[in-house]
């Protein structure tokens, strides 16, 4: 059993979440140079930690050995959303998965088709006659906030305007607490980013237990009808699926899609992944893997591990970072390179190998959806009038 490779350093001064924050992907490429090993350990959060930047490495954290591996019960995700199947270990989060499991497969997702179309078509098409080059970036979270606010609470844009701008604010204001410092201060005039995130997480509950109690449709009808743990575990999902979180990552991967297929040299392949629903799916795996939307997720070390054969102590962090798992040269030849084709040749089968949204047991439950919300989206983003206005 191997040492890790690297230095934790020493409490506090020896922390290098800051600088790993500030540029995850050179951060882990530097490291993986100078260690020569994809899987190393650093200071994070104040916390010896095992970076996994191997698809082995990922494969073991999240699926061989996920019971060994714990989601950290002071993590921020816990104090802004509360205990959902996102924060929640053992068994309480098996029996979370699988009461909401429903929610997004099957005849869920059959019945959502027509609203996710209608808004795709809609939004698509005022970018295309716009006149004007736009960021895509901006246009798409705007596309998936109106989706994931119509579809997960019954709130359209056309039907509720004040309420869906309201929400839509605070669900921003709540975001940003997530990425500032976790600091709850009030003085007069002026609040922390984190104690303005709990004041709009309060609001945002307000709305959805108002929802959940008057509104039998659609999915907060379902949601309100599953059997969960205690009363406030339904409207603490409906916060998790309502987030900017959502519609930040269809934004990213959308985004990603539209500059990886744009100019004439990506003519062909436009015009292949337009009339091949299995092309379309290899090209939104090669840019899920070039281009994940996060950065990746964290563990504690229930009890003394391994991980690619190297030993991590009981108590250390382990982290994978999605960016490096993916560009792993051992699993994908040419790792720097958009090759959709690979998913039909030497990588056929292989997707399980991808991290963006986890893997294994604990693996977003909402992936399927994701998925139905890309495809849909991407085959008017690939008309000739639509990329055009892209920038």
């Amino acid at each position: 059993m191997a040492k890790l490779p690297g230095n934790a350093g020493v409490s506090v001064l020896g922390d290098k979440s800051l600088e790993f924050y500030r540029d995850p992907v050179g951060f882990c490429r530097q490291r993986v140079e100078k260690h020569r090993s994809r899987v190393f350990q650093c200071r994070l959060l104040n916390r010896p930690t095992a970076f996994i930047c191997s698809v082995q490495g990922m494969r073991e954290l999240l699926s061989e050995k996920s019971s060994l591996f714990l989601k950290d019960p002071t993590d921020l995700m816990t104090n802004m959303y509360g205990d959902t199947v996102v924060t929640a270990n053992g068994e309480e989060a098996c029996l979370l998965r699988l009461s909401l499991t429903s929610l997004f497969a099957g005849s869920c997702l059959e019945s959502s088709s027509d609203y996710i179309t209608s808004v795709c078509e809609r939004c698509l098409k005022d970018l295309s006659l716009s006149g004007q080059p736009a960021c895509v970036y901006s246009s798409f979270k705007r596309l998936g906030t109106e989706l994931v606010l119509g579809l997960f609470l019954n709130v359209q844009a056309d039907e509720q305007p004040e309420l869906y701008q309201e929400i839509v604010q605070l669900c921003t204001q709540h975001w940003h607490g997530l990425i500032s410092a976790p600091v709850n201060v009030k003085v007069p005039l002026w609040s922390s980013g984190f104690s303005t995130a709990l004041d709009a997480r309060d609001k945002l509950m307000d709305i959805i237990k108002d929802k959940l109690e008057n509104d039998t449709q659609g999915f907060v009808g379902r949601l309100g009808s599953l059997p969960l743990p205690d009363s406030n575990s339904a409207s603490q999902h409906l916060l998790l699926f309502i987030s900017a979180l959502i519609p930040k990552a269809l934004a990213s991967l959308l985004t990603s899609f539209t500059l990886a297929l744009s100019g004439n040299e990506q003519e062909k392949t436009r015009r292949r992944a337009m009339e091949d629903p299995d092309y379309l799916h290899r090209v939104l795996l090669e840019v899920q893997r070039l281009w994940p939307p996060f950065i990746g997720g964290r563990r504690i070390a229930d009890q003394d591990a391994t991980l690619a054969g190297l030993h991590v102590p009981k108590g250390y962090g382990a982290i994978y970072i999605s960016h490096s798992v993916h560009r792993d040269p051992e699993v994908f030849q040419q790792p720097d390179s958009f090759l959709p084709e690979r998913w039909s040749g030497r990588n056929a089968g292989q997707e399980h190998f991808l991290c963006s949204f986890g893997s294994g047991p604990r693996s977003c439950i909402g992936i399927k959806l994701t998925n139905f919300f890309l495809k849909l989206e991407c085959l008017p983003i690939l008309q000739p009038a639509c990329l055009c206005q892209c920038v």
